[in-house]
């Protein structure tokens, strides 16, 4: 199949020559505009010259250096990375306001995307592709931004002490039996926010409000560290169940690091609410800029970024769910088996986070 040769090609890629990221703005522009094409004509004419793509990322893994290297390759478009963290590439967007050499933003969580939509930063994706490419529920309402994968924030417990006929929903870890067992990040954590933004949608705020206060109660230590970090707390016996997305325990388990892949095979992962109204599901995803320059490369990376050999790269390279429902699962994910997601637009992640934050202060969530 055509998306695993590929993968092949970006993991070959990986592990022989590396990734350049963070490249000049100027330089392709420049070599084009001194050279004449074959075809006898300059190429400083607007025709010839495919140009760049400038992509303020928040992103940072070798794989999606790895798909835009892929695109360079396919397309004669220059890919300039400008990596950082999510909050700090809006604030960095904003100063630069119609300046801006950004044509591009990606950040996890749906809960950022809305951030950079509300703060004025995007712009309508205007593409049939994209729209083909990645259902309407995994899309912007406005389409200001589209999912490019997707990640499970399920429950991970102790082989060891947890009988998984013990679990059931995310409901069930406030229950008392779970107290001093369970393990969570900070509510800070935008991750744990749109999970809290979901229950507000699917059950209203007093019953999200009694569920933090619950967990609270049952927080087997003060908040800390990130998901990685509750997995390992399992292991060392902190906790017996964590709150933690599913590609922190992907990425343990393919680890290069014999430790790492210890840690990850003595515990079990587990999607909660199958009977009722499904796991909570996030996504990464990308925004066309308000004022980007190169609008047209855009949205032909943006195509690109949602169509399935980047899709199967993200899958095998990330172990990330696929956004694109035509690409498979990697065997690492398949092998956790079947689930049901919760049914509701990511949009709303966004639109709840206000209230979800508002409801953690008051319970007292650090």
């Amino acid at each position: 199949m055509r998306k695993k040769s590929l993968w092949t090609t970006l993991l070959a890629f990986m592990l022989t020559f590396g990734v350049l990221a963070a490249c000049s703005n100027s330089t392709a522009g420049n070599e084009a505009a001194n050279n004449t094409g074959n075809d006898g004509k300059n190429n400083d004419q607007e025709e010839t010259d495919p140009g760049v793509v400038n992509v303020y990322t928040a992103r940072h893994y070798d794989t999606d250096d790895a798909i835009y290297k892929n695109f360079e390759e396919e397309t004669g478009i220059k890919v300039n990375v400008i990596k950082g963290e999510g909050d700090e590439l809006m604030e960095r967007l904003k100063r630069e306001g119609e300046a801006t050499e950004g044509d591009v933003f990606i950040t996890a969580d749906a809960g950022n995307l809305h951030k950079a939509k509300e703060a004025g930063l995007l712009q309508s994706i205007e593409s049939e592709t994209v729209n083909s490419n990645i259902a309407e529920n995994l899309r912007d309402t406005d389409n200001k931004w589209v999912a490019l994968t997707q990640r499970g924030r399920v429950i991970v417990y102790s082989k060891d002490r947890v009988d998984p006929s013990e679990l059931s929903t995310y409901e069930d870890l406030a229950n008392e039996k779970w107290k001093g067992k369970v393990l969570i990040r900070s509510s800070e954590n935008i991750y744990n926010q749109s999970l809290m933004a979901s229950f507000i949608e699917l059950h209203g705020e007093e019953k999200a409000k009694e569920w933090a206060a619950g967990i609270v109660e049952n927080m087997a230590r003060d908040p800390k560290g990130g998901d990685t970090d509750q997995v390992k707390a399992i292991v060392a016996g902190e906790g017996d169940v964590a709150v933690a997305n599913t590609y922190y325990v992907g990425r343990l388990l393919n680890s290069s690091d014999p430790e790492e892949v210890k840690v990850a095979e003595q515990v079990g992962v587990f999607f909660p609410n199958q009977d009722t109204t499904g796991a909570h599901f996030n996504i990464s995803g990308a925004g066309l800029l308000k004022h980007a320059k190169n609008e047209d490369n855009a949205i032909k990376f943006l195509e690109y970024m949602t169509g399935t050999d980047a899709q199967g790269a993200f899958a095998e390279g990330n172990n990330e769910y696929p956004a694109n429902a035509e690409v498979e699962a990697s065997e690492t994910l398949k092998a956790w088996g079947d689930y049901t997601k919760q049914d509701i637009p990511m949009a709303v992640l966004g639109e709840n986070n206000a209230d979800a934050v508002k409801l953690f202060n008051e319970v007292g969530w650090k």
